[in-house]
């Protein structure tokens, strides 16, 4: 397998992409075989996006009530959570959050609202609106995600200074009815087209620990090397009391690391960040993903989840002695 690992890594480099045969091979991969991966996906992240680390957070600009039946969603009102409930918070909220997001080192600021779309009338204006303040006020770059959207509103939001629309897939097209039943796979797709051809950039990954193989993961890396995504979020399940996934095992950190290292390869010249769940899933081993092909990570809170301390990210930052982009690369 070391060899199989060099040879991939080898055509990699040198600017090849890999066949899906290939890339399903490398689900094999285990024991002393990970650490040679992990370090060939270091290689690759070098080689195509370099050392810096990409820092992103968000705001949830509009929690709950979300009538879609996704497994994890602590939002999902087919739930019974202690997540918040509140409608889309104001202007100033979602510009002043911004500015906190930029001081803590974020590049990308994400709005984010729950619910299957977004509203065409005064929710889109309150939020073209932030994003022009935000656009005027600061220099972190904003990206939003409202759910499954439309040509005009993805127009709308690129002339009001968003930059990238953000939509997870969330998983396989051949896992995604275990996941959601409320609307087809093919309706997530066509959003990140219909964002692609409105001239956005699209940042779209998935979540794993789901009950999906590692096969499922492969499978979901290769939509998105299809899709010709330009940014990738690699969640972690993080199982929340009432959902259907409440009693869900955790993915152990190393499934977690070979999952980061997966992407890399077949997305090699991506950034690619982890997200939600990394302090559970991840624990003590939170530092390697950077070695296992990461090139950025949120700071901050999630959605209805707190983060740990910017500051730690931070630390872990400067012991690692790794650099953080600005807004501007």
């Amino acid at each position: 397998m070391h060899h199989t690992i060099n040879a991939l890594t080898d055509r990699i480099l040198a600017g090849e992409q890999i066949a899906e045969s290939e890339a399903f091979s490398l689900c094999d991969v285990t024991g002393t075989g990970l650490y040679a991966l992990f370090s060939a996906a270091s290689r690759i992240k070098e080689r195509f996006v370099g050392n810096k680390v990409f820092l992103c957070s968000i705001i949830n600009a509009k929690s709950g009530r979300c009538p879609e039946n996704c497994s994890f969603c602590a939002q999902s009102a087919h739930h019974t959570t202690a997540a918040p409930v509140y409608p889309l918070v104001d202007e100033e909220k979602i510009v002043s959050c911004a500015k906190e997001a930029e001081q803590n080192g974020s590049s990308c600021y994400g709005i984010i609202t729950s619910g299957t779309s977004i509203g065409t009338g005064d929710e889109l204006e309150r939020i073209c609106r932030a994003v022009r303040r935000i656009r005027r006020e600061t220099g972190i770059t904003p990206s939003c995600s409202l759910g499954i959207i439309d040509y005009a509103t993805a127009t709308a939001l690129k002339e009001a200074g968003v930059e990238t629309y953000h939509h997870n897939l969330e998983t396989s097209r051949s896992f995604f009815p275990s996941v959601c039943t409320t609307h087809d796979y093919e309706q997530d797709v066509e959003t990140v087209r219909v964002a692609k051809r409105a001239g956005l950039n699209v940042c779209c990954g998935g979540i794993f620990g789901l009950g999906e193989n590692v096969r499922q993961r492969v499978e979901l890396a290769l939509t998105l090397r299809e899709l010709a995504v330009d940014s990738i979020p690699l969640n972690f399940l993080n199982p929340i009391e009432g959902t259907r996934l409440a009693g869900a095992r955790n993915i152990t950190p190393m499934e977690c690391l070979h999952a980061i290292a997966l992407f890399r390869f077949i997305l090699p010249d991506r950034k690619i960040s982890v997200c939600g769940g990394r302090e559970q899933n991840l624990r003590d081993l939170q530092s390697w993903m950077f070695l296992a092909g990461a090139s950025g990570t949120m700071v901050g809170n999630y959605l209805t989840t707190t983060g740990r301390a910017p500051e730690q990210d931070w630390q872990m930052l400067r012991d690692l002695e790794l650099d953080v982009a600005s807004c501007c690369e």
